[in-house]
């Protein structure tokens, strides 16, 4: 009763990882970040194609989302957005949609454990260019990152060698297909998890096509480890399975699925 209390009164906005209408996205994008505020989401994290834009676009979607009252704290990100002339390029974007985070969403090769440390020392130096700026980066895990090399989990050595402003952006479906305990990993990592994608996977051949709360990860365990543990600041739904003209739909469904779940 008390942790539904608490979930009853939570101010932390739910917004959509907008990859879930990838689809939608790449042939309308004004009208598809009007859809999903339509349909209540509170904030949005564009993914890699923003690096195509120019800065009148990014200055477009500011307008756009301040007219609709939505935010985007950060963004999705290829590794290559975290070094070089390519991260000054994400900074400039990110500065101009009101993004605080730059998330990298892929390591490039990795497949030992000093490419994994090469993989916290690229993101530490990002860290570094970004902390004076009042941004952060930040590392989105998939599955990989869970599997043992050489003794040890990608995701340990990660959340060990990297600064502690280095978020660790959860994405909880990844976690749970692989065996891992979700809540254990938030509860290990305290004030890191300032956001959670909130992807649900399910067994018996379900995997990514279970909407939100429908599959297999423990919500309301995740969800209560994260406000009281994790620092989180945001949640992000993910839904990347089904058909391409169903997925502002299954969108929707999602959301509800939330609502039913936070009381």
């Amino acid at each position: 009763m008390a942790t539904r209390a608490a979930f009853a009164a939570s101010k932390i906005p739910v917004g959509l990882e907008l990859y879930s209408v990838r689809d939608f996205l790449a042939k309308d994008l004004t009208g598809t970040v009007r859809a999903v505020a339509k349909l209540g989401y509170q904030v949005v994290e564009f993914y890699s194609p923003y690096l195509e834009w120019t800065p009148q676009v990014a200055s477009e979607v500011r307008k756009l989302l301040d007219d609709l009252g939505i935010k985007c704290p950060s963004t999705h990100n290829g590794n290559e957005a975290l070094t070089g002339d390519a991260l000054q390029k994400a900074i400039a974007l990110n500065q101009a949609i009101g993004s605080k985070a730059i998330i990298m969403a892929s390591p490039g090769p990795a497949k030992t454990l000093d490419d994994w440390k090469r993989v916290s020392d690229r993101l530490n130096a990002a860290a570094g260019v970004l902390r004076p700026l009042g941004m952060v980066a930040g590392y989105h895990n998939h599955g990989l990152e869970w599997r043992p090399v050489e003794g040890q989990r990608p995701m340990d050595i990660l959340a060990s060698r990297t600064a502690k402003d280095v978020v660790l952006q959860f994405d909880v479906g990844t976690c749970v297909e692989e065996g891992a305990d979700p809540v254990a990993w938030i509860k290990a990592n305290p004030g890191r998890i300032k956001s959670l994608h909130c992807k649900d996977w399910g067994a018996g051949g379900k995997a990514y096509a279970v909407l939100f709360g429908e599959g297999d990860a423990p919500w309301k365990s995740i969800l209560d480890a994260a406000e009281s543990v994790g620092g989180v600041e945001y949640y992000l739904i993910e839904q990347e399975a089904g058909p391409a003209e169903e997925q502002l739909k299954r969108a929707e469904l999602c959301l509800a699925n939330w609502k039913k779940l936070r009381g």
